[in-house]
């Protein structure tokens, strides 16, 4: 069960992924506009990065996740000419008088945004374990966001990881290959949290 149906033969997890981060339109022309369908799909298919991860106990957090996505989601179904980026169906939205997406993506990139810095210091740290990383990561996005009824349940997932070794043997076979796409993959991924948080903090993006 440890390492099998996580990758196809030859290839890693990253080719199971219905849409990478690194397939996500990013419009530079626009204000750096992020294409919703496209980042939403992203988001979906990175939750099943949890599955990997093996515990039950990460299933509040990639729960979690799926909430937010849905909240966004909802509003670009319920007003797609107004959403067709990120950052426009928050403005719209904002305009009338609500914020359930707004809010909705603002946890989702803090939800992100913990799943990067965890996989960014793992690998920077090549012999800390995943729970180090993670309760680091957690530490630094979501805790300080948490209620202390929350907290427990959050950290209870991050004493949950799997040894680091076996955690990227599930990612791939090839070991250089896995590190390559995790690298471009996580690469795309902090870009894209990096603009929403940027644009999460103007004026236009409060309520």
């Amino acid at each position: 069960m440890a390492s099998s149906a996580s990758y196809p033969p030859g290839g890693t997890f990253f080719d199971t992924l219905k849409k990478s981060f690194r397939e996500v339109r990013v419009d530079r022309n626009q204000d750096n506009a992020i294409s919703t369908s496209e980042f939403l799909e992203a988001a979906e298919s990175l939750t099943t990065l949890f599955d990997v991860l093996g515990s039950v106990a990460f299933t509040p957090v990639k729960n979690d996740l799926i909430g937010n996505i849905k909240k966004v989601r909802d509003r670009q179904l319920a007003a797609p000419a107004e959403s067709e980026n990120l950052q426009a169906l928050v403005i719209n939205e904002i305009k009338t008088k609500k914020h359930v997406a707004a809010e909705g993506l603002l946890w989702l990139v803090r939800g992100l945004d913990f799943t990067a810095q965890a996989l960014r210091h793992n690998i920077g740290s090549s012999t800390d374990e995943l729970s180090v990383s993670f309760r680091t990561a957690y530490g630094s996005t979501l805790k300080p966001h948490h209620s202390f009824m929350i907290k427990p349940i959050f950290s209870a997932a991050m004493s949950a990881t799997p040894y680091r070794v076996d955690f990227y043997a599930k990612l791939g076979a090839d070991q250089g290959k896995v590190e390559s796409e995790l690298r471009q993959w996580l690469g795309a991924l902090e870009t894209q949290v990096s603009i929403l948080k940027g644009f999460q903090e103007r004026k236009e993006a409060k309520w």
